[in-house]
């Protein structure tokens, strides 16, 4: 009787060993603690989701850094104190002895096993489109389990169709010829475009463009100069990083291209994580994207206050006029 009230005491003095059965991405049932609190993330843009779901300050082991990401840590300063690594690996003795409930990682980590054997719960995520986007939103709230994370990812998978929704309403009826080509590259050293198949194709198309690299298929493909010379596109957007053409080896290759010469390079925004990549931040880039290619189109789109009215809502954060410009303009904080 009296071995059964101790039992009973200590169940009571610790009620984070409830757990519940969640599901991540890659379609595996995971145990995880009733409450979350402590996160570790080995996937660079699945930060963003956190963020967005106002769980930024429970990340205490993170792989992003803040000479890659300024805003993210200006945004969300808790991130100074976690644990930052090298690379996507972490040290799972470190792990615990930070107190991680749970750790999410990209979908197919090398390091998912070594997790297990330490008994961290692990949480494969991945998106590639829209759709499961949201549901990677959906289900990283229920891992939270909390009635914040859940009431924001139905308003922000809410406010991401509705941008979707709201641009393709313009572009559906717009004729190929309307459409002006566009060519996304990620690095101008070595020269890496994104082709199709992929998040980056999506939005150039719903935003009325077409993909000039279309003939390839996949994220940061390697590409000739002559390839895009061939390809002679009438737009051009840098991602984060890049740098300038006038500034890289392929200043004067690239001088008699048709999109330099009309002074359509545009850098990609760029704020708690590229807009162009995998983040929810991509809700923002559709509406960019649709009124930098057809600008009497989307006339009405005012771009700084749809930046500072998203910050509010799903980062808690009051940017300012200058922070929004800054972001549009691909550039760190001042």
């Amino acid at each position: 009787m009296k071995t059964g009230y101790v039992l009973l005491c200590a169940l009571l003095a610790f009620p984070a060993l409830a757990s519940r059965l969640v599901a991540d991405d890659a379609g595996n049932k995971v145990t995880v603690p009733d409450r979350v609190t402590r996160i570790a993330d080995a996937w660079f843009a699945h930060h963003s989701v956190l963020m967005t779901l106002g769980a930024g300050s429970n990340i205490v082991a993170t792989v992003n850094h803040p000479v890659d990401r300024p805003w993210m840590f200006k945004i969300n300063p808790a991130l100074n104190n976690a644990l930052q690594i090298k690379g996507i690996s972490f040290n799972s003795e470190a792990l615990l002895a930070h107190q991680t409930d749970v750790v999410f990682v990209a979908k197919g980590n090398p390091d998912v096993a070594a997790y297990h054997q330490a008994n961290l719960p692990v949480l494969e995520m991945a998106f590639t489109d829209y759709p499961s986007l949201e549901h990677s939103v959906s289900a990283t709230a229920n891992v939270l389990g909390t009635e914040q994370a859940q009431q924001r990812a139905v308003a922000y998978n809410r406010y991401l169709e509705e941008s979707v929704a709201a641009v393709l309403t313009k572009t559906v009826s717009l004729s190929e010829q309307q459409r002006p080509s566009v060519l996304h590259i990620q690095s101008l050293n070595p020269l890496k475009v994104d082709g199709s198949n992929t998040l980056i194709d999506t939005w150039i198309t719903l935003a009325g463009g077409k993909n000039a690299a279309q003939t390839i298929s996949g994220n940061m493909k390697e590409v000739s100069p002559e390839q895009v010379l061939a390809w002679q596109p009438d737009i051009i957007i840098l991602g984060q990083g890049c740098g300038e053409i006038s500034q890289s080896r392929y200043a004067q290759l690239f001088s008699g291209l048709k999109a330099v010469q009309e002074k359509k390079v545009w850098a990609n925004p760029a704020g708690v994580f590229p807009w162009d990549r995998y983040g929810t931040e991509s809700a923002l880039q559709i509406q960019w994207a649709a009124h930098q290619l057809h600008p009497a189109l989307f006339a009405d789109t005012d771009m700084v206050s749809i930046t500072r009215d998203f910050y509010r809502r799903f980062f808690d954060y009051p940017l300012n006029r200058d922070e929004a410009a800054r972001i549009l303009h691909g550039q760190p904080p001042a």
